[in-house]
């Protein structure tokens, strides 16, 4: 980036600082997640007190147009009255009660409707827990211990997954993670993503031994790629073949690309699907489904053993059901679309002649501070990540806020307007303006 363009981060404010400070002493690195420390872009983190529709409003009174949305699940934007309504009027009758509750029999048949490849549903409380239970029921029902899953795409903070993984392992440098025992890792095969020839070969080899193949249909925890035509069906072929289970992770991509995830749109039946985030509404939950035969091996009525105490929570169903509904009614999938092909528009003008890359799916999108194609992790990676962080911070400083990382995908919500969407263009032509 031009040095003229070069922009520091913000001043330390009074009450983020202090808030910063008074953090790192308690917390370690000051975060409960990696990627908000701002390793990846240098300089503080700011705190949030309050957010609203596409914006959210710091400690010390700033405001920022918010392209992260709590990194995903807030696909109406923040706060949305009927979600508000309906944590508020359950919460009325418990927060939780470790017994079966009405609200998760709709979830799970709601989850069975949009998504026809889910026949059966377990709630988890998280996406990286639906990971977790998903690999270890699909190596109870195969009898095999072998996984394979691609380079970059992020599974949570799974043992076994934290092999060339994406997301904030990646933004810090450190793929792997320490505490992983190499058995364990060894278990895991990784191939690169778009490369059907390297996986035909895993299975030439491991064939035998493969219960599963895991990944993000659209990998979005290295920016975003896209599949390219044809790639997802050969992976459903091989794994048919071969009789190992496809497990597709829509923890961010589903009910958020289409009513039915990326597999509606890609038109694949996954075996197992991992879900999360959109159908919390803002609160933790994950899940995890698919076919009946394969899931009836959970217990209580299999042998594979998984279990949650704040399982199904009634204020994360709630909120995520409300969420379900209202993008059903406005038919929010195709607004967001609207708004997406918006934004790729002006975005394409905008980078037009310089040496970046835009990649957008429905509402996801990721500006590549790079030459494109970007088609897997390697090209990714070739991107330049101190010219990501300057405009990470003139961005900010400018009231706009994206994801403090280069290699983790953008997010639009209902609530963006255009006019919004045309505030944020005219800081980015300033902003890249001789880059």
């Amino acid at each position: 980036m031009s040095k003229n363009l070069e922009s520091k981060p913000l001043e330390p404010s009074t009450l983020s600082h202090s808030l910063w400070q008074r953090a790192q002493k308690r917390l370690v690195g000051g975060v409960n997640s990696p990627v908000r420390a701002f390793r990846g872009v240098g300089g503080e983190p700011f705190f949030v007190n309050k957010a609203q529709g596409c914006t959210i409003t710091d400690v010390d009174g700033r405001e920022y147009i918010d392209f992260v949305g709590t990194w995903g699940p807030a696909i109406l934007g923040h706060a949305p009255q009927v979600v508000i309504d309906a944590v508020t009027e359950t919460a009325k009758h418990g927060t939780s009660f470790g017994i079966p509750n009405p609200l998760e029999v709709e979830m799970a048949e709601t989850i069975c409707r949009l998504v026809p490849s889910v026949e059966k549903v377990r709630m988890t409380n998280s996406g990286t827990e639906a990971v977790m239970s998903a690999i270890r029921l699909a190596r109870g029902f195969t009898g095999r211990e072998r996984i394979v899953k691609f380079e970059g795409c992020y599974h949570g903070h799974v043992d076994s997954l934290l092999v060339k993984a994406g997301s904030g392992a990646l933004t810090l440098g450190q793929p792997d993670s320490a505490g992983i025992p190499a058995t364990l890792a060894e278990l895991t095969t990784t191939v690169p993503f778009n490369d059907i020839e390297s996986l035909k070969a895993v299975f030439r080899d491991q064939g035998s031994e493969i219960a599963c193949v895991i990944l993000e249909p659209v990998p979005a925890n290295a920016g975003l790629y896209l599949p390219e035509p044809g790639y997802l069906e050969a992976i459903r072929q091989l794994c048919t073949e071969h009789g190992a289970l496809l497990i597709f992770d829509e923890v961010m991509t589903g009910f958020r690309l289409a009513r039915g995830g990326a597999q509606e749109i890609f038109g694949i039946t996954p075996d197992l699907t991992t879900m999360g985030k959109v159908i919390g509404g803002g609160l933790p939950v994950g899940a995890f489904g698919g076919r009946a035969d394969i899931m009836d091996h959970l217990a209580p009525l299999g042998p594979v053993y998984q279990a949650g105490t704040l399982s199904g929570n009634p204020l994360a169903l709630a909120a995520g059901l409300a969420q379900l509904k209202e993008m059903e009614r406005i038919n929010g999938w195709a607004r967001l679309e609207s708004l997406g092909a918006q934004m790729e528009e002006s975005m394409r003008i905008l980078i037009k002649g310089k040496p970046l890359t835009y990649q957008r799916i429905g509402s996801m999108f990721c500006l590549y501070f790079t030459e494109g194609p970007v088609r897997n992790l390697t090209d990714a990676k070739k991107s330049d990540t101190a010219a990501f962080a300057r405009y990470f911070h003139a961005a900010l400083e400018n009231g706009i806020y994206f994801a403090p990382s280069q290699y983790e995908a953008g997010f639009l919500s209902t609530a963006h307007s255009r006019e919004a969407l045309e505030q944020t263009f005219r800081i980015m032509i300033r902003t890249l303006a001789k880059y």
